[in-house]
């Protein structure tokens, strides 16, 4: 008889039939609840899309148009974002059980390798269940979906807002005219267009900061989404 090794791991145990139709019905439940919050998803987008349109319908409706209903969108579609990426955080939780669930559990499943508890994709599930957390930031949202979504609504809106100020009433003759006519009110024209940078830059600067920052973070062995 070999003395048994401390070290050495406990053999896994195979789920029975019952356990595996509880996790079945555990996956529709997350499934289902991952649907509803990808629609709430698309619904904020939706809405930035349709308030820029309508931004742009009424800035360029003629060339005496006001340029200001695409300043006043760029703060509207902000507030869409942050709604958005406080909903993303919710939907990131579900996306990643489901996700976890279909890489660990239904695909050794129809591979014909059978499922076990292995202590890893099992234990994290649970823990995950036990005491549930968001898996990313606010910060880590926001760009996310700014690079899926949001950037080219900010950037559609740059461009319109630069557009008009260039060929409407007329073609610009001169740098002191643009500033001229972005102008809102008593606040000059140059401080309009300094402040439109920084926002730009800032939105920018995020996307790209939270892109490098996963992918000198994410672990390629790590399991799905989950930790």
């Amino acid at each position: 008889m070999i003395d048994g090794n401390p070290e050495e791991a406990a053999p896994a145990q195979t789920l029975n039939a019952a356990e595996i139709g509880a996790i079945a019905h555990l996956y529709r439940a997350e499934v289902s609840r991952s649907t509803m919050w990808r629609t709430r998803l698309d619904t904020t987008t939706n809405w930035a899309v349709v308030t820029t349109g309508i931004a742009l319908s009424l800035s360029f409706a003629n060339a005496r148009a006001s340029p200001l209903p695409l300043v006043l969108v760029l703060i509207i579609v902000a507030v869409f974002l942050g709604l958005e990426a406080r909903r993303y955080r919710y939907f990131n939780v579900w996306r990643a059980r489901c996700r976890l669930m279909e890489t660990d559990f239904y695909a050794p499943l129809l591979a014909g390798g059978g499922v076990v508890r292995d202590n890893q994709w099992n234990t994290l599930l649970a823990n995950d269940l036990r005491t549930p957390k968001f898996h990313v930031s606010y910060i880590i949202s926001i760009g996310r979906r700014l690079r899926r979504n949001y950037a080219y609504i900010f950037g559609v809106n740059a461009f319109a807002y630069a557009g008009k100020l260039a060929i409407n009433p007329t073609p610009l003759t001169s740098a002191a005219e643009f500033f001229q006519r972005a102008a809102i009110g008593p606040v000059p024209g140059h401080v309009v267009i300094v402040v439109g940078l920084l926002f730009h830059c800032t939105w920018l600067a995020i996307a790209l900061f939270t892109l490098r920052y996963e992918l000198h973070n994410r672990r390629k062995t790590a399991l799905i989404a989950i930790g």
